[in-house]
């Protein structure tokens, strides 16, 4: 039976979940009860509880507070289901709840049939990682059953193209009872994030992971019929699912997040999925399974543990668009924001693109290495380097001069280093300024909630950048710096005796002053109150 534990300073409410809610009907035992964050972990320390819900507002430890405790102390507590109760104005608590890892929350006055739903979604939830935590204990003696592996021999038939061979078709059609009409096909695509199996320490942990991922993929996508499963490599996953109707596959994809928390919590990995558009025959899906792995490749340099669709971006940018209207484009703004390590990766990856197309055409090569350098010439303002023109005409004459695809690479490379130092030199005074036109922007505004897009659109730049450049001239992120200032000016308010405290947390942007008093106690261990009596007292 599933153990949860029920949190709240006010025992009738307490009372109330216990008799109203039907916990045997959802497979629960009857809840652990506490009335102070206290008393909750002490029973969190001997108990073992699944499921915990929580007031927000207590005296005392909130339930804030109990959630980061469990999570910071409490490593057993990692996968705990989160429930969190609240009121209408304490919706800050429920954001900060929701960050700390909470799964759900419900707002007062409380719905029995509300609690029941989130309660039965969390023994789904429950029930499927404990099937995962059993096989992950029994991968070394696991015996892999026959039907698994023609699935996954199938698999890897289908994506190398071999599958399309009208005799080997027909054979994998008996032996796996396929439909005789095939309607639409998807593939989804898991992989690790290459950081991660780099990380293994030795073989036997890179085994683990490998199929820890397929096991978690086979349990988490386990009675969907039309659903083919197998390992497609050390580090990667794939599922052929046919005929999916609109209903299943809307259920099937809300699995995908499930499994990227399971790989999280087990192993401390992230997994990035990619999910391939539609076709309508086994002769397209070796084409999928190489748009979804471009777009996968694309999607992690901006980081890991993604999940991306490929019928919500360009189907054409796995040919010459992408390289031509995309990622050339792409090179360049990253050299000319300074972030000259992913223009390089990203540069790698275009060109060793252009290098897995069979034939391979030098010619081509060199004109893509020529188009980038032409690129970065127009960029480049001849006076701030001495002898500019000559070394640019240098550069020409050196690529025009390769007789390989690796000559190219390095020369192109070599460039862009060059352009890197240059674009450090020019921006560093400019750059240096706006951020600090920024900072004092955000700091004569701190009332006012402001997104990071809204920040960068007053002052004409992109978010991502202006998020890369504020983290890299001041060494702290934007809502860090924001949270500092607000905590400094609120300090100076305290000072005034006259200023309220709920004034305090409207004047540095604070919606409720419960909020902001327990943010504050958080950042400086003190409540306002208890700040402004300690400076009165001295």
């Amino acid at each position: 039976m599933i153990q949860a534990l029920i949190v709240d300073d006010e025992p009738l409410h307490i009372q109330g979940l216990v008799r109203h809610v039907n916990w045997s009907r959802l497979g629960y035992a009857v809840p652990l009860t506490a009335e102070s964050g206290e008393d909750a972990l002490a029973i969190l320390a001997d108990a073992k509880v699944d499921v915990l819900i929580t007031d927000v507002s207590m005296p005392g430890m909130t339930g804030i507070e109990l959630l980061a405790k469990c999570k910071s102390d409490y490593p057993h507590l990692q996968s705990l289901q989160t429930l969190m109760i609240s009121g209408y104005d304490e919706f800050e608590f429920v954001q900060e709840a929701i960050h700390l890892g909470a799964k759900a929350y419900v707002l007062k006055p409380i719905k029995t049939e509300e609690i029941e739903e989130k309660l039965a979604s969390f023994r789904t939830a429950i029930e499927k990682r404990n099937q995962i935590e059993r096989e992950t204990d029994a991968l070394k003696e696991k015996v892999t059953g026959s039907l698994d592996v023609l699935q996954d021999r199938f698999l890897n038939d289908l994506i190398e193209g071999r599958a399309q061979d009208e005799a080997l078709m027909g054979s994998w059609t008996r032996l796996l009872d396929l439909p005789p009409a095939v309607g639409p096909i998807r593939l989804f695509v898991f992989g690790y994030d290459r950081i991660d199996l780099a990380s293994a320490p030795d073989a036997r942990q890179r085994i683990l992971l490998a199929d820890g991922l397929l096991g978690a993929v086979r349990i988490g996508l386990s009675g969907w019929e039309g659903a083919y499963i197998g390992k497609t490599g050390a580090d990667e996953a794939a599922v052929v699912h046919l005929n999916a109707e609109p209903g299943d596959r809307a259920k099937m994809e809300k699995q995908l997040l499930f499994m990227q928390e399971v790989i999280r919590e087990q192993y401390d990995a992230s997994v990035t999925i990619g999910v391939s558009r539609e076709c309508r025959g086994w002769e397209e899906v070796p084409l999928l399974y190489k748009e979804t792995k471009h777009m996968m490749a694309n999607a992690r340099l901006g980081g890991g543990g993604q999940i991306l669709y490929f019928d919500r971006v360009e189907a054409d940018e796995y040919r010459d668009y992408r390289l031509k209207e995309e990622e050339v484009p792409e090179i360049v703004r990253l050299l000319e924001s300074g972030e000259g390590e992913r223009a390089m990766a990203l540069f790698n990856h275009a060109f060793d693109l252009l290098l897995t197309q069979r034939p391979i055409s030098y010619s081509y090569v060199q004109a893509f290495g020529l188009g980038l350098i032409s690129e970065l010439v127009r960029k480049i303002d001849p006076g701030k380097e001495a002898d500019g023109d000559g070394a640019n005409i240098r550069m020409w004459q050196r690529l025009i001069d390769c007789t390989g695809a690796e000559e190219v690479r390095a020369a192109v490379l070599e460039y862009m280093a060059r352009f890197s130092r240059l674009t450090r030199r020019e921006e560093a005074g400019p750059q240096h300024h706006l951020i600090r036109k920024i900072a004092e922007y955000i700091g004569e505004h701190l009332q006012v909630h402001m997104t990071v897009k809204q920040l960068a659109e007053q002052f004409h730049l992109n978010a991502s950048y202006l998020s890369v450049l504020f983290k890299k001239e001041t060494g702290r992120t934007i809502s860090d710096f924001v949270q500092e200032a607000r905590m400094n000016k609120a300090k100076d308010l305290l000072r005034d005796p006259n200023v309220k405290i709920y004034e305090v947390a409207e004047q540095v942007g604070f919606q409720t002053a419960a909020y902001f008093t327990y943010l504050f106690k958080k950042v400086t261990g003190t409540t306002p109150q208890e700040y402004r009596d300690y400076r009165d007292s001295r």
